[in-house]
């Protein structure tokens, strides 16, 4: 039986690294798309760092107009960063002012972009507060076993919010390299029949199962073809929350090393004495080797 390990919720998808070779965007193009994907921490040091630095220009502005600020010592830079930040919150405790012309402009401008600051701040943190999203746990290995007498690629996936995501349809591709009639060699998307692809209420567990027929494109394969194919499979879930109403999705794929032979999973649901059903998340990658399997057939 395998280790047990703990239980990853699912990420983005990850098909091997790529380099980006003379790809011409740049952060700023698109800043925010990309702390809309980005993970909470960086988002949230970024905008620290604007934050501070914006400071820090504002007060250097104060600083160049001598002694334009009442209240505070002349060329002291913590005064003229702490009333940066006072003006730029616009909270105002009324120690430090500005007293010159000079100070009132750049007051002025500090405030103009503090209120478009945290306009665009409050935009982009709700945004991402808002967003839907699914907590699905995909199994760490797909597996290759005799399921009702047809070889079959088998994995599970799993609902780890407790709540029901209705309508629930689930894909499966395969990306393979192949060669064309010219011999160019491409990569290519096969999509697999699943015996049951829609869930109208995915609450618990389901395991997805790829029955290998003759119309498969995995019909006869050996470990070798997915090495040899560099191949990967593309898992797909889409469904509306019931919570929220709104459409979530998740995404996870298997490389060629993920694939496990003659193995199947154990049973993780127990049907308590009341008739209550138990999931046990601590077996979800569990395995066992597959004993008295019936032949392989390939209608």
């Amino acid at each position: 039986m395998a280790a047990q390990k703990e239980i990853p919720t699912t990420r983005p998808l990850v098909l091997g690294a790529i380099e980006r070779v003379g790809d011409p965007s740049r952060f700023w193009d698109d800043p925010y798309h990309r702390l809309l994907a980005a993970e909470w921490r960086w988002v949230l040091l970024t905008v620290l760092c604007i934050y501070l630095a914006m400071n820090v220009v504002f007060a250097t502005l104060y600083l160049l107009g001598g002694d334009c600020l009442e209240n505070a010592h002349p060329g002291s830079v913590t005064d003229a960063f702490f009333f940066s930040v006072q003006t730029m919150a616009t909270i105002g405790y009324g120690k430090m002012v500005p007293r010159t012309p000079y100070a009132n402009v750049v007051v002025s401008l500090e405030a103009l972009f503090g209120l478009i600051a945290t306009a665009m701040a409050t935009g982009l943190m709700f945004a991402k507060f808002a967003r839907p999203s699914a907590r699905l746990v995909f199994s760490e290995s797909a597996l290759i076993v005799t399921r009702d007498g047809v070889r079959s690629l088998v994995f599970r996936v799993a609902n780890a919010r407790g709540n029901q995501i209705v309508e629930a349809g689930l894909r499966v591709t395969l990306l393979r390299s192949e060669k064309t009639v010219e011999g160019e060699r491409v990569r290519r998307f096969h999509d697999l029949s699943l015996a049951r692809a829609t869930n109208p209420v995915f609450a618990l567990s389901w395991t997805a199962v790829h029955p290998i027929t003759r119309t498969s494109p995995l019909h006869d394969i050996t470990p070798e073809h997915l090495t040899e194919w560099d191949a990967a499979f593309i898992v797909s879930v889409v469904g509306m929350d019931e919570t929220s109403g709104q459409t979530v999705h998740a995404r996870h794929s298997y490389a060629a090393g993920n694939i496990r032979w003659g193995e199947r999973f154990v049973d993780i649901i127990e049907v308590m004495p009341d008739g209550t059903r138990r999931m046990h998340f601590s077996r979800f990658n569990d395995t066992q080797p597959e004993l008295n399997a019936p032949p392989t057939s390939a209608p």
